[in-house]
């Protein structure tokens, strides 16, 4: 005997479900990606390449090798993409995290964003994966490195102060490792969680994708919201379609 589902009834039983388990939650942990941010108008990595950057590589680009061949390159795409972030506003899904943090004892938010928007719609500690866009220090020695409005608009990166090197986006670079300090508090926090938001992101860039599936290993439940569906939806206990910017606020209102 075949039974018909109703979406509207099943979308309202899986934002019940999200909402029950936020409630009762003691500790949550959320991980957020590009698909919030882009929310607000923030291209994601892989459409960054237009206009002006239309035939270059983002891997070549965003990479050791990309800065140390052509650093004025590198230097200017990353100002023409910090350019834009800044000109970005928090949209109703960051501001429905943040009231979410306050509402909660223990709350965790991890991002894969580069971005500020989370601490922009009051979220008070973010953990960065991938590090921030906003932030630089020297390619060589580490140093941190205060940007000057003249630097931003220069053609080259600017000489590190310490030892002269070029200074660079304190971002994550493909073939490097994520910040270590920042991953172990990530990851103590998948661990420890009674449930794991997961807002807009596919669930395929490793080791952040590794999160979701250690805490429902160790007996987390999941919630998910994302446009599509993605490897997770299955084993979420509640899968929430739609765009962060739409379902967060309604998912508050429901707890």
């Amino acid at each position: 005997m075949e039974t018909d589902f109703d979406p509207i009834e099943m979308e309202m039983l899986q934002l019940a479900t999200a909402a029950r388990l936020l409630r009762t939650a003691q500790r949550i942990a959320c991980l957020t990606g590009a698909g919030i941010s882009a929310e607000s108008g923030i291209a994601t990595f892989r459409d960054t390449q237009t206009g002006l950057w239309a035939n270059f590589d983002p891997m070549q680009l965003a990479s050791q090798a990309g800065f140390s061949a052509d650093p004025g390159v590198v230097w200017r795409w990353y100002m023409d993409r910090l350019q834009r972030v800044q000109q970005a506003q928090p949209n109703p899904g960051h501001r429905a995290l943040a009231d979410l943090e306050a509402r909660v004892h223990r709350f965790t938010l991890i991002t894969q964003n580069v971005d500020d928007l989370h601490e922009r719609a009051g979220s008070r500690s973010v953990l960065h994966l991938h590090g921030r866009i906003d932030r630089f220090h020297c390619n060589r020695c580490g140093f941190d490195h205060a940007l000057t409005m003249q630097e931003r608009s220069a053609p080259r990166p600017p000489q590190c102060l310490a030892c002269g090197d070029s200074v660079r986006p304190s971002v994550v670079w493909f073939g490097e490792s994520l910040p270590g300090r920042i991953l172990d508090h990530a990851w103590r926090a998948a661990e420890r969680c009674d449930v794991m938001l997961v807002v807009g992101t596919s669930g395929v860039v490793y080791p952040a994708a590794q999160l979701p599936l250690l805490a429902r290993q160790l007996g987390a439940h999941l919630i998910e919201v994302n446009p599509e569906r993605t490897a997770l939806s299955d084993m979420a206990d509640a899968y929430l379609q739609g765009p962060a910017g739409v379902v967060l606020p309604d998912l508050l209102e429901a707890i």
